[in-house]
């Protein structure tokens, strides 16, 4: 029987590396972003070049609690992935003091409400079904605050908190919870920054360390993966 993954905001950058490196180990697909075209290219996509795997590509706004319900009762008619990677996040710049009003909600709600509330749609069945592993995209950002990202920060320690708090409820029904703690990567984020693309890790490499926590035995478990740029931190 397939196993499947479901990454959200998966149309770029890391959770689409994550979705291909998944893909081609014939793991079915769930995923979702904001924007249906880049879905429906990345649907054609992967069912081209991978025709044995099904994708559930659905357009939503995780930031919305009302649209992670919707998002998640559409996975659950099909089945409870194997793999969750709670990805969706957006990053704007700003000090904590005085950034525009609502930076920080959104922030919030996009970054770390939405995992929050996806984790706890699938946990329950995870739980009847004894297994399961959860992955949160992190950064470096949640261990080392710096200027102009606060509410960024805020929301990366956030979710390292959380993650370490769905480790240890979720251990003793055999389902593994691990934070992927990301230094700087070349994604659309860093489009114009006028930093050379090999200063950055490549979004590849942050795939292949979620491949390789998941790929342990059900003994062992990766609770914290930081992964940074060879020459470190941008």
């Amino acid at each position: 029987m397939s196993k499947s993954i479901l990454v959200t905001g998966g149309t770029k950058g890391i959770g689409r590396a994550i979705i291909e490196r998944f893909a081609r180990e014939g793991f079915d697909i769930f995923t979702c972003a904001r924007n249906e075209q880049d879905l429906a290219s990345l649907k054609a996509h992967l069912e081209e070049i991978h025709p044995g795997i099904k994708v559930l590509a659905i357009a939503a706004d995780l930031s919305v609690k009302e649209e992670v319900g919707r998002f998640s009762e559409a996975v659950k008619a099909i089945g409870t992935p194997d793999v969750l990677v709670n990805n969706t996040g957006v990053f704007l710049p700003g000090s904590l003091y005085n950034e525009p009003d609502g930076n920080f909600e959104f922030i919030m709600h996009t970054n770390l409400f939405s995992a929050y509330h996806l984790t706890r749609a699938f946990a329950q069945q995870m739980i009847e079904r004894k297994s399961g592993h959860i992955f949160s995209m992190g950064s470096i950002a949640g261990l080392t605050a710096y200027p102009n990202g606060g509410s960024y920060a805020v929301s990366k320690w956030a979710m390292l908190g959380m993650t370490k708090s769905f480790r240890e409820e979720l251990k003793p029904h055999h389902i593994k919870v691990t934070s992927i703690l990301a230094g700087a990567t070349f994604t659309d984020s860093w489009a114009g920054a006028g930093i050379p693309e090999d200063r950055f890790m490549k979004a590849t490499d942050v795939a292949e360390s979620v491949w390789g926590a998941y790929n342990l035995s059900p003994q062992t478990v990766v609770e914290e993966v930081i992964v940074r740029p060879q020459l470190g931190d941008i």
